[in-house]
C-alpha cells in the first residue's frame, strides 16, 4: 500500500489552536462545559486541546475525561483478535453539562453512536457536540455529523485515514493509504 501525507505537524498545530479558538467562542470560560476524548485514538487530540486551552488561552478549572468506548460497540464480538479495553477516566459526572465528545477520525459514526450510550452512566448532559479532527464525509453509516473539524477528507472506502502522533509515533501526521 501507498500513502500520501494529508497534513503535516505544522498544519495539525495549526488546526489545533484553530479548534481551541472556535470551543472558546462557543463556550466562553467552560464553566458548563466538559471534554470528553475518546479512547483510545481522541485521547491524544483531547489532550492537546486541552493543553492549548489552559496554557496558551488561559482557560482555568478545565474539565477532561477520556472514555472507553470498546465495549459499547456494536460490532465488538464480530472481530477475531480479542479486543483490549483501555481505562475510562472520568471522575466527574456531565448531568446538565455540555459536553464536546472529541475523536481523531469520523469515519462511519458507530465509535460517536458507542460513546452516546457509554456516557450514560455518567448523567444527562443538556447539548452534545462533537470534534474531530478528520471528517470522512462520505464513509457515514448513521447521522452522525461534526460540530467543529479540522480537515474535511473524501476517502473512498478502500482508502485508510492514518493519523499519527507524536506521543506514540514521533512524529504528529495524518496520512491516506491506498492500494
Amino acid at each position: 500500500m501507498s500513502k500520501k501525507i494529508l497534513l503535516n505537524s505544522k498544519d495539525i498545530e495549526i488546526i489545533l489552536h484553530r479548534l481551541a479558538c472556535q470551543l472558546i467562542e462557543n463556550h466562553n470560560d467552560f464553566s458548563n462545559t466538559v471534554l470528553i476524548g475518546l479512547q483510545p485514538r481522541g485521547s491524544f487530540l483531547a489532550n492537546r486541546l486541552a493543553d492549548i486551552l489552559k496554557n496558551e488561552y488561559q482557560v482555568k478549572d478545565l474539565q477532561l475525561g477520556l472514555l472507553d468506548i470498546t465495549f459499547y460497540r456494536d460490532d465488538f464480538r464480530r472481530r477475531d483478535a480479542p479486543l483490549a479495553a483501555t481505562a475510562t477516566k472520568m471522575d466527574f459526572l456531565i448531568e446538565g453539562k455540555n459536553v464536546v465528545i472529541i475523536d481523531d477520525v469520523l469515519y462511519s459514526g458507530r465509535s460517536v453512536r458507542a460513546a452516546l450510550t457509554a456516557m450514560q452512566a455518567y448523567g444527562r448532559p443538556d447539548n452534545i457536540e462533537l470534534l474531530v479532527l478528520i471528517d470522512r464525509r462520505f464513509s457515514r453509516h448513521l447521522p452522525i455529523q461534526p460540530d467543529y473539524r479540522g480537515r474535511q477528507v473524501d476517502a473512498i472506502n478502500e482508502e485508510k485515514v492514518l493519523v499519527t502522533w507524536k506521543e506514540t509515533h514521533k512524529k504528529d501526521a495524518v496520512y491516506i493509504e491506498f492500494k
